[in-house]
């Protein structure tokens, strides 16, 4: 065995006429070429076979139903400013109760949801770049080291034991995109992108929205549960005069008992008021993603936690507010991309691959002169039989964008919806609670009166029994009722987009879509 050599029969032999040399290209032929390069360069990333996207119709009427009833509102007591939907308020300035405000910061800062939407969004983007990534030359620098034996009579009479060192300083690949594939790709992953984005605005939309209503639900359970030691604290003095009669013999015992029925009564809603309590708190310590701050005082229910009445305006602006619709339709520019991706798999594919470097059978000899060598190797693939899979892949990126269109077209529906069930059950509350506070008022002169004609001996003690029964029933379906009113109004600016994706950092660092326009093919 031997270090490797070749025979001389093999070495190059210079050229024999003196102004020709072999294998080098002419000025021309350079020039030629960097033409070509650039018709191709121009060429890639202008033509496109996906569809001409279209946002599709509204599936929905023209405007809301004529049950909200602003008038039922206003004198529920909501404040008479008016905020349309396209000028909605940050959700700071709209949530007014301090105490709310921090709750929801805190959740933003600690809620898992939002942690895997974020995540999601990261993941999108990294995919992105991985797309975009390919549309451009990869230019790579290597260097190997190879040992190899070859048997003998294939190069030399005698067998060759060779070692090989190559350093590669410009090795580059690139696909030309004639046909638009790589670019459709491309935009699909960043229509992905923008479509994480908008539902980590839905994330954080929706999640403000619980905070508020579950907020609403504990101050709800606090005031009830207020009253209901009010109740409790009057009755054990009811009842300590009952006895004190009863010993005396100036009342029945019946009276006496029913009187022990009313404290036990209120007893018994103070302790299931307390449990809701506590699950409405443990709730709302999930939805922050901590304990929540609450602080040792109870706080009653606000009926002005919220800023103003809210506009509903056009349907159609809940296509430029609502995160979950924007989510839907940037998926749905995702799929119709992927069309043309997957049309361009019909046609050739053109890959240019060169390299620039040394080589050499000895490692201190890779940088001498004569060692240099390149190669320049285009690559044309053309599909002739696939048995059926580019056709099927075009089937399933048709099929994957007609889901998206009955996506997009159920988004705006819910949305409308939402919003038109959120007017309503704004103007019926308002006037429920407007009903109800005539109702407990009434109520309270009606115990008052009951007390003072069984003072008086002129009705039996069942008589006030009633009427003590109806009052703080009276008072807790008032609590409940403004309570429900003060969701409806969180559900309307929720159902109306919120104003979360206009904060500054939801949109620092974002792209730019690409170009709407795609060339039509049938």
């Amino acid at each position: 065995m031997r270090d490797f050599a070749f025979p001389p029969q093999h070495e190059p032999t210079p050229p024999r006429h003196g102004g020709i040399r072999s294998h080098r290209p002419t000025r021309r032929a350079w020039q030629a070429g960097v033409s070509t390069l650039a018709c191709l360069l121009a060429l890639t990333g202008c033509v496109s076979l996906a569809p001409h996207y279209t946002r599709p119709a509204l599936p929905v009427p023209d405007s809301y139903s004529s049950d909200s009833r602003d008038d039922a509102a206003t004198q529920a007591g909501e404040p008479s400013q008016r905020v349309a939907s396209p000028e909605l308020p940050e959700w700071r300035n709209y949530f007014v109760d301090p105490r709310l405000r921090a709750l929801i910061a805190q959740a933003l800062s600690n809620n898992r949801d939002l942690r895997i939407a974020t995540a999601r969004i990261e993941q999108a983007r990294a995919v992105y770049g991985l797309r975009r990534a390919a549309q451009l030359p990869s230019i790579d620098a290597t260097a190997t080291a190879a040992r190899f034996r070859l048997p003998s009579g294939l190069l030399a009479p005698t067998p060759i034991v060779a070692t090989v060192y190559d350093a590669g300083l410009l090795q580059s690949s690139w696909e030309i995109d004639l046909w638009g594939r790589l670019r459709d790709t491309s935009a699909a992953s960043l229509e992905d992108l923008l479509a994480s984005e908008a539902a980590r605005r839905a994330v954080t939309l929706s999640l403000v929205a619980h905070i508020a209503d579950a907020y609403f639900g504990l101050c709800e359970l606090d005031e009830r549960i207020a009253f209901t030691r009010e109740t409790i604290a009057s009755r054990e003095r009811s009842l300590h005069i009952f006895r004190r009669r009863y010993e005396v013999g100036s009342t029945s015992k019946l009276d006496f008992e029913q009187s022990e029925i009313l404290l036990e009564q209120a007893r018994t809603l103070g302790a299931q008021l307390q449990q809701a309590r506590a699950a409405q708190a443990h709730a709302l310590d999930v939805l922050i993603g901590a304990p929540a701050q609450l602080g040792g005082s109870e706080r009653p229910l606000d009926d002005a936690a919220v800023m103003p009445t809210l506009e509903p305006g056009l349907p159609s602006a809940l296509l430029e507010a609502r995160p979950d619709i924007i989510a839907a339709e940037h998926r749905l520019r995702a799929a119709n991309a992927n069309i043309g991706a997957a049309r361009a798999a019909f046609f050739p594919r053109i890959a240019l691959t060169s390299s620039v470097g040394a080589s050499s059978t000895e490692l201190s000899k890779l940088i001498s002169s004569g060692t240099g060598m390149w190669a320049f190797v285009p690559n044309l693939a053309l599909p002739i039989f696939d048995a059926g899979r580019n056709r099927a892949n075009l089937a399933l990126a048709k099929a994957r964008r007609d889901e998206a269109v009955a996506q997009y077209e159920s988004a705006i529906q819910n949305a409308f919806r939402d919003v038109a069930d959120a007017l309503s059950a704004r103007a019926w509350l308002g006037e429920q609670v407007q009903t109800a506070r005539a109702t407990l008022a009434a109520q309270t002169e009606r115990a008052r009166l009951a007390r003072l004609r069984y003072d008086d001996g002129a009705t039996p003690f069942l008589e006030v029994l009633d009427a003590q029964r109806d009052l703080l029933a009276a008072q807790q379906q008032l609590v409940q009722l403004r309570r429900a009113l003060l969701s409806s109004r969180v559900a309307l600016y929720t159902a109306l987009g919120g104003a979360t994706m206009r904060n500054a950092d939801d949109s620092g660092g974002m792209a730019a879509a690409p170009n709407d326009t795609h060339s039509s093919t049938p």
